[in-house]
């Protein structure tokens, strides 16, 4: 009798492993850990100073104020809820530009920042015969090839990040805007970018922004941190307006709630397309409507409504306000943290640029191997391109993550 296994035909005889995503894998080894003084610097999620999650003072009130009116659980229109998607682009804008250009902004409701982006995709795929090319920052958050790979545009990485300096590569960017092929699309991160935590100043934004429109370079900004990296939302928002309203440009923007609110589950998002005038705005609208009721029908309401009573009653959009405050300050207080414990403990290399980055994550600049010396050695969990999510970060664990870092860069001395 033969032991020969037997070979079964499947509809899925094709389809292949692929390896989980890195950072939610990271999550998952950090919590089989049993080890007492683990620290997980993975996952850019917000932790407050006893590193538990924290709702938002402002996002309860919110919740409390929905509770006493009554939950309704019927279904929002297709393009989502409409005070939501208004006042989403009111915030954003500014008053005085959403009042000039409202009229050629298209709107839809999104499963947070990701289900922007790929909104954003399948909109441009279904607006061209050709597909633009996408320009990626490189380094860049992993999911922004996923997506836009996955809806078959052709993607190309771009240099961002000088690794040898620890800073901002501009003039690369620069020769890459200078190079692009006309009719393109460019991946832009708002503020805060992830990984790296460097952005453009004002005057390199207004450098990118001549230089996009000489080239006819359509702008997709990726929105994750707005008023969550600087503790102002209009200091944030300063690219998006500079290239809607001075600049007078096309562009894309892909909103997220989750880090500003705090709102990581109920996945709140929104896109907003500038366009040239209104007609052209009503058939995005159109389009947008379509490809939103053929992929998720319609959006859930729960985080919405919260997120609308926010950002429409000034009471709790102020507490809104200072509820950011207290967390880009935080965050900011952390970094110069573990900035001053490295030093202390005499961690070898420069660590200026930590604290010339901004936002949740640090780029620390550090090899493979130490990255891994530093999970298993010392249970520190960090991305396996050494970025950290600094707001894991609190006065309970700083000391002990320098210290960590600081050995095991001594150890391969």
């Amino acid at each position: 009798m033969s032991t020969q296994a037997t070979y079964t035909s499947s509809w899925f005889n094709q389809a292949q492993f692929i390896p989980p995503d890195a950072i939610f894998a990271l999550t998952a080894q950090y919590q089989a850990d049993p080890f007492p003084q683990k620290v997980n610097l993975g996952q850019g999620t917000y932790r407050d100073e006893e590193g538990k999650p924290w709702v938002l003072p402002s996002v309860n009130k919110a919740r409390e104020c929905l509770r006493t009116k009554g939950l309704q659980h019927e279904y929002l229109p297709i393009l989502g809820l409409q005070s939501f998607r208004e006042e989403t682009a009111k915030i954003v804008l500014g008053a005085e530009l959403f009042k000039e250009q409202a009229s050629k902004i298209a709107t839809c409701q999104s499963l947070s920042g990701t289900g922007a982006l790929h909104l954003a995709g399948l909109l441009l795929r279904a607006c061209h015969t050709k597909l633009p090319k996408f320009y990626i920052p490189e380094p860049t958050w992993s999911n922004h090839h996923q997506v836009f790979q996955s809806l078959g545009f052709p993607c190309e990485s771009f240099k961002y990040y000088d690794h040898e300096m620890k800073s901002l590569d501009i003039e690369s960017y620069y020769s890459m805007l200078r190079q692009a092929e006309p009719n393109s699309v460019v991946i832009l991160h708002a503020c805060a970018h992830n990984p790296t935590g460097c952005d453009p100043s004002k005057e390199q934004w207004r450098e990118i922004a001549q230089l996009m429109k000489a080239r006819q370079l359509f702008p997709l900004f990726d929105s994750a941190y707005l008023g969550f990296n600087s503790g102002n939302f209009d200091e944030d928002a300063f690219a998006i307006r500079l290239f809607l309203g001075e600049m007078q440009m096309e562009a894309g923007v892909c909103v997220s709630f989750a880090k500003n609110m705090g709102l990581y589950g109920e996945r709140v998002g929104c896109i907003l397309m500038s366009t040239v005038d209104r007609q052209v705005a009503v058939n995005m609208q159109s389009m947008l409507e379509m490809l939103q009721r053929s992929e998720v029908s319609n959006p859930p309401a729960f985080g919405a409504k919260i997120a609308s009573q926010v950002l429409g009653n000034d009471e709790l959009k102020q507490m809104w306000f200072q509820d950011m405050m207290t967390m880009s300050g935080r965050i900011r207080a952390m970094r110069a943290a573990l900035y001053e414990k490295l030093i202390f403990f005499g961690a070898p290399g420069s660590w200026e640029h930590l604290i010339q980055q901004s936002g949740m994550f640090g780029f620390l600049g550090l090899s493979h191997e130490v990255v891994l010396k530093l999970r298993e050695q010392h249970h520190v969990y960090v991305a396996d391109n050494s970025r950290i999510s600094i707001a894991g970060l609190n006065a309970g664990n700083v000391e002990y993550v320098a210290r960590s870092i600081t050995q095991c860069l001594r150890d391969l001395e």
